[in-house]
């Protein structure tokens, strides 16, 4: 294809509704990734069950809102709540044991993938590896040249609440002061008197929990399966990496660039004439330039998280 026909196709390309569909993938990736950035920013490992924590979330909405019928509010509420708790003692008893042994952070790691395979046949088993779909219909509109999904506007609207409300805890609250304190420097925080053990525990419990959320709403946009986390769990490490282990503020912004890169990426894999599944490699690709060009991602421009 030649650069003009290239040009030509860009210049055709609703880039209104590029953003709007990049503030929405952002938005998923933000609510998937704070709990990650926090809890491998205080325990010191990638959790690479934290996608199956998304997965588990997502099939607990789904049982709560299709099979019994409860409203999806509070699908997201018992998701949360079951998955953080499912969480805290896949800490309190694995992971905790492990590190308290002197496990590296690769056993850690490697015990999370163990962890991740056991939760996600798990989940094969009890729901079946077929693919299922929420029922609910959402409401669509049209503003212009743009499509607006209620179930975008939504997730916007939790990513943003969600992230006012973590500024607010962090810097207005004592446990937000000790989790800033405990990601920082743990071994001060530990001689300053703050219980590091129970903090890493509230933010496995916290992080969880969102990760269930961030799943629901990639159920409720496409489809729930049992690889439903694993799916978008690179660009969510992704964030991470990007955004610097364990600043939360970074994750902000790193989840939107990424949301923003993917979004772009694909209009300019279609405009080439490639599949659009090449979006995953956007991700690996941002975490493998971040490594080499900048290991602490965009953490240094926001110290203060």
């Amino acid at each position: 294809m030649s650069l003009m026909l290239i040009c030509d196709d860009l210049m055709n390309v609703n880039w209104i509704q590029i953003l709007l569909n990049s503030a929405v993938t952002g938005s998923l990736y933000l609510i998937g990734a704070v709990g990650l950035t926090v809890t491998y920013g205080l325990s010191g490992f990638p959790n690479f069950a934290h996608a199956e924590f998304l997965t588990l979330g997502a099939f607990i909405g789904f049982w709560i809102a299709e099979d019994i019928g409860a409203p999806l509010p509070v699908a997201f509420i018992v998701a949360f709540l079951i998955t953080g708790i499912i969480s805290v003692l896949c800490y309190r008893f694995i992971f905790q044991p492990l590190a308290k042994k002197g496990a590296s952070t690769i056993h850690l790691m490697v015990a999370s993938i163990a962890l991740g395979f056991i939760i996600r046949y798990s989940i094969g088993a009890v729901w079946s590896w077929t693919p299922m779909y929420f029922s609910i219909k959402w409401p669509s509109y049209i503003v212009g040249s743009v499509r607006i999904a209620g179930q975008w506007s939504l997730l916007i609207v939790v990513a943003l609440v969600l992230a006012f409300s973590m500024h607010l805890i962090l810097i207005k609250t004592r446990i937000g002061k000790a989790i800033r304190a405990s990601s920082s420097n743990p071994d001060l925080a530990l001689a300053s008197g703050i219980n590091v053990g129970r903090i890493i525990l509230i933010t496995w419990f916290a992080g969880a929990g969102l990760a269930a959320v961030a799943g629901i709403f990639r159920a409720v946009n496409t489809q729930i399966w049992p690889l439903t986390g694993w799916d978008i769990i690179l660009p969510i490490f992704a964030v991470v990496v990007l955004g610097g282990i364990g600043n939360y503020y970074g994750a902000i912004a790193a989840a939107f660039i990424i949301g923003l890169a993917e979004n772009v990426g694909v209009v300019f894999l279609t405009s080439i004439g490639l599949s659009t599944e090449y979006r995953m490699a956007i991700a690996f690709i941002i975490i493998v330039i971040t490594l080499i060009v900048k290991p602490q991602g965009l953490a240094m421009l926001f110290r203060r998280g």
